[in-house]
């Protein structure tokens, strides 16, 4: 008697509809960041959309990528200076900056989190003068 051969189903179908141990440790965690930081709420009012969808029709492209003369469409609005939940400077247009995913997520985040910027030049020297290595210089 002949036997199908197995076949592959995609995983996203396979768990379509089914809660995951991923899924609901996704859901945990977040519930935790809402709650360590209930700011975070306000990214979904509308005066942040307006605020959002402003900056980025104002300046289309990636700020970082146009100070090293490359052109990257900007997707996120990142907050110069940290709020920390003040809904004055969130919603600051001057305190506004348009970025791409890559350099608001890596350089950005590095950035807020360090102190300083790991980035280099073409010699292969840290530019940020705040990196430990320019101190004292």
């Amino acid at each position: 008697m002949a036997v199908n051969p197995p076949f592959y189903i995609p995983r996203a179908k396979r768990a379509a509809g089914k809660p995951t141990a991923k899924r609901e440790r996704d859901r945990r965690h977040d519930a935790r960041r809402r709650e360590a930081n209930p700011w975070r709420n306000f990214y979904k009012r509308k005066a942040w959309q307006q605020a959002r969808e402003a900056q980025l029709a104002k300046q289309p492209l990636c700020e970082r990528h146009l100070a090293r003369g490359e052109t990257v469409a900007a997707t996120v609005v990142n907050h110069r200076i940290p709020h920390r939940g003040d809904w004055q400077l969130f919603i600051d247009p001057a305190n506004h900056e348009s970025a791409c995913k890559h350099c608001h997520d890596s350089i950005i985040q590095q950035i807020e989190r360090l102190g300083y910027s790991t980035e280099v030049n073409e010699r292969g020297e840290y530019i940020d003068p705040m990196h430990p290595s320019n101190r004292g210089r």
